[in-house]
Parts: C-alpha cells; structure tokens; sequence
C-alpha cells in the first residue's frame, strides 16, 4: 500500500526518470506492473509533443506509435470528454478496430487496468493508466476506496510533472470547419469509427474518411483524433 511519502517522493524528484522511476514504483504497490502517464500544457499543443513517461512494453509503445493508435483506442477518446475513470474491460472496446487493438495490447501483457483522466486547472489535458497481466486490480470492483487512492496519485503526478511540460504554441487562427466536417468530428470525439460514422449519417465511408481528411488539413495535423482536440480547443465542439 502507497504512503503519503510517496506522494511527496514525486515532488523530490530532480529528473524525469527519477520521476518517473518513483511513480512506477507507486503504480507496483498499487498493484500493477506498468503505467503511463502523458500529459501537454494545454489543448492547443500536438499530443505528439505530450511529456510521456511509461514502463509499457516496447514493442507494444514502437507498434501503438507506428500504427498510430490512439485513433482507435477508447482510453484517448474518454478521457476528451470526461473526468471520470475508464476501467478496462471488454464493453470499453466496441468497435472492431478497438477489439483488435485490445487483442493486440493483451498480447504484450496489458490484460487489465485503468485509466484516469487529466484535466488540470491550468488547461493541462491527459491521462494516467495503470495496467497489467492481472484481472483483479484496485478499482475494478468498484471500491471506491481504491479509486479515491489511484485519484489522489493522478492529481500528485499532475502537479508535480508540470515543470517537465513543453512550453504551449501559440494560439492558431480560427479554423472554419463546415457542418458535415464538425459532425464527423463530433461522432469521432464519441469514439465512433468512419464505418459508423457513415451508417449514422447515412454516408459512404469514403465520403467520411473525406471529410477527416478536409478536417484534418484545415487544422494541419496529422490524424483525427489531434483534429478533434484543436476542434475542442477553438469551441466548435463540446465534449458531452
């Protein structure tokens, strides 16, 4: 079980991998074997750029980046919108692309875990995930003891890696996005594919994938999920 001091270690810490050594440590006694914690200054910097820090399997981190999968993964498109924490399970994964994706990360040994947004009070956007081989963690039952512990480490984690953030772009000018490109956008913020995005609208895929791509060029970024952020950022979308 975690102490107080532990909490205090984070603050202590002079470097990001002694920062992030101690939180790992933290995430064990908390019962799991991997966490990552990625987090940007606010929502106007590319996730590409977060300061992310994680003891995952590499050839899981190499395969997520590569394949970019944040496109497909339900813990990126939940923590957008909500505060509340995402426990892993297979309800959490509906798409086919989404079962796939959690397949894939079951391979590598993240059979279970959970993942806790991050909305700081500064305009920080993020996430802190805990997972591991074991189906039983804290959390998963519903204790809400265990989740008002791994609460209280996402909001040490968050203060204290502030000093390790990029610095924030300047603001972008206004993207002017039409009604069928923000509607799109708006069912992808939900963690819908373009396959149903097309059967909602009543649209070709192609005429929807043509629409992330229009989206995605008028906010000069390089994949959906980054268009919704900016999207969300400028107020053209709200997360529910």
């Amino acid at each position: 079980m975690i102490q107080f001091d532990d909490l205090l270690g984070l603050f202590d810490s002079p470097t990001e991998e002694l920062w992030a050594g101690k939180l790992f440590a933290i995430a064990r006694k908390c019962g799991f074997r991997n966490a990552l914690f990625g987090m940007i200054p606010d929502r106007s910097v590319p996730i590409g750029s977060a300061f992310v820090r994680t003891n995952y399997p590499a050839a899981w981190r190499e395969q997520y980046e590569r394949q970019q999968l944040h496109e497909v993964d339900p813990t990126v498109t939940h923590c957008m919108g909500s505060m509340l924490p995402i426990v892993w399970k297979p309800s959490a994964f509906r798409s086919e692309a989404q079962n796939v994706f959690y397949e894939d990360a079951r391979g590598h040994g993240l059979v279970s875990g959970i993942t806790l947004p991050i909305h700081g009070a500064q305009g920080e956007f993020g996430m802190l995930s805990f997972a591991g081989p074991e189906r039983d963690h804290l959390g998963r039952d519903g204790d809400l003891q265990a989740l008002a512990m791994l609460t209280l480490v996402r909001d040490y984690a968050l203060e204290s890696a502030r000093r390790f953030l990029p610095a924030a772009e300047p603001a972008a000018p206004e993207v002017q996005l039409t009604a069928r490109e923000l509607e799109c956008l708006r069912w992808a913020m939900l963690g819908k594919s373009s396959w149903e995005i097309s059967r909602i609208l009543r649209r070709s895929e192609a005429t929807v994938n043509f629409h992330f791509a229009n989206s995605k060029k008028k906010f000069n970024v390089q994949t959906r999920q980054q268009a919704v952020v900016k999207a969300i950022k400028q107020g053209l979308i709200t997360p529910a």
